[in-house]
């Protein structure tokens, strides 16, 4: 292939979504794996970000996510760098997989920042524990990046691994540790996951990328030109001077769906692969994360209060209830108030398959915690019984509530803490602590923080249905009208 010259500039592309359903019940579509807090009480999604920006240098670092994770992540990113706005986010109505999602964010590279730019492609929901290592491997790929390779990290191997596609390794490449991709190999068996390992010819396909946005778009015009039109088509109808963007829902929904490894990178002829050994994980499973705790002389790990009794080799994570266990081995036992995950260690992998069974019921166990982040702040379940529901509201200061209205519900306001402002029809009016406030059937109605400082408030919501799809709003400042 002609090799070009290597460029400079790099924005890392941070992928941030997808359900996590093999990490349920913690990870739910509402609150998904990448916000998953960890043994350090840090989140995957603020790791993420953090690395990014060890690497952009000067330049910005570009999300992609859906509406639903927007303002949670601009939150996490503002804790992080306290500069959340100078990051420019792509939001997406519907998920189509990592091929449109990156065609997409290569588009914007290539009319804000160049096609020669080089994108540096980082799902949110990885762990990597070694960042010195990964920037050393991030400056190998850059290299060849600016050669024109579309350039995946392959990670070196340390165990016979089922769960990972594997990468075989063809000829090095000059003036580098990287090497040409001979070949994209699926999640093997074991017997063959030992025989890759023991060859020394194959790394695990870790999932992140590095290329030219030119040279991103390029190929997938070549090999998926069905995604590179449909992507087009989006980017012809958004302005990346408005912050966030949103992609279009008609033009996005008829996109072709894909991820970047079957479009492009299987088909392309140069990929290259740069080997890592900086700690990585894509953390899949309850038993990749019990092995980010320490185990006791009996092999157990314990996250939150247990006692366990002549018990060996479980993982066990209780959030406020207390967890004991007699006489098991093997389990994985995760408590999270709401629900309650039981597993054999061996079988973690197939908890999506519970996931699958309560979306079928349609039970919301599937999508929501007790606790459900909104763009305002957050509300928690206290009770959900057939006459009433009854929730703990937390608005975070400047605010606002949507101006709603609800056809089968009252409900009834009391603020604990904090100022709350209310408009209830044509009126408006403060609530301060220890006052409460009814709104009746059928009556528009918005709840504000003025002040600097959360409100708390508990509402109790009376009448036929309590779901949360009788919310009928008039006015939103988060844009959830359709």
């Amino acid at each position: 292939m002609t090799e070009k010259k290597t460029a400079v500039k790099m924005v890392p592309i941070i992928l941030s979504g997808g359900s996590g359903t093999r990490l349920w019940p913690v990870s739910r579509r509402a609150h998904p794996k990448p916000f998953m807090k960890l043994v350090d009480g840090e989140s995957l999604a603020e790791k993420t970000f953090r690395r990014a920006l060890g690497v952009a240098g000067a330049e910005p670092v570009l999300t992609v996510t859906s509406r639903d994770y927007y303002f949670y992540t601009r939150d996490l990113y503002n804790e992080v760098d306290g500069q959340a706005h100078e990051h420019p986010f792509l939001l997406e109505p519907v998920g189509r997989n990592t091929a449109p999602a990156i065609a997409l964010a290569a588009l914007y590279i290539e009319q804000v920042f160049g096609a020669e730019t080089l994108m540096l492609v980082l799902p949110a929901d990885h762990l990597i524990r070694d960042e010195n290592q990964f920037q050393e491997a991030v400056g190998e790929a850059k290299v060849l990046a600016g050669r024109g390779y579309l350039v995946t990290f392959g990670i070196y191997p340390t165990h016979p691994e089922t769960g990972y596609g594997y990468i075989r390794k063809g000829t090095g490449l000059a003036n580098s540790s990287g090497h040409e991709v001979a070949a994209f190999v699926e999640k093997p068996d074991e017997e063959t996951a030992r025989s890759y390992l023991e060859s020394g010819d194959y790394a695990w396909n870790s999932g992140m990328f590095c290329f030219a946005a030119g040279t991103y778009l390029d190929a997938l015009e070549q090999h998926a030109p069905g995604i590179a039109e449909g992507s087009k088509a989006c980017w012809a109808g958004m302005d990346p001077a408005v912050q966030p963007m949103e992609i279009p829902l008609d033009l996005f929904a008829r996109c072709p769906s894909d991820s970047i490894d079957y479009a492009v990178m299987e088909k392309a002829t140069n990929c290259a692969v740069v080997g890592g050994d900086f700690g990585w994980s894509d953390i899949g499973s309850w038993k990749a994360i019990s092995e980010l705790y320490e185990s006791d002389d009996a092999g157990n790990r314990i996250h939150g209060k247990a006692v366990l009794v002549e018990s060996t080799n479980c993982f066990i994570q209780g959030d406020d209830r207390l967890v004991a266990a007699v006489g098991v081995n093997d389990l994985v036992i995760v408590d999270t108030g709401d629900a309650v995950l039981v597993a054999d260690r061996d079988r973690a992998q197939d908890v999506k398959e519970v996931v699958s069974q309560l979306s079928d019921l349609k039970d919301e166990a599937a999508e929501f915690h007790k606790t459900v982040y909104r763009p305002w702040g957050s509300f928690s379940i206290l009770e959900d019984a057939d006459d009433c529901k009854v929730k703990r509201l937390v608005v975070k200061p400047g605010q606002v509530l949507s101006l709603q209205m609800h056809h089968k519900r009252a409900e009834h306001w009391t603020v604990i803490k904090g100022v709350a402002k209310v408009r209830l029809g044509d009126q408006e009016f403060l609530l301060n602590p220890n006052e409460s406030t009814y709104i009746p059937v059928e009556t528009r109605h918005r709840l504000e923080n003025p002040g600097t400082e959360d409100v708390h408030l508990i509402e109790v919501q009376t009448g036929q249905y309590f779901g949360e799809d009788d919310i009928i709003r008039y006015e939103d400042i988060y844009g959830r009208i359709k």
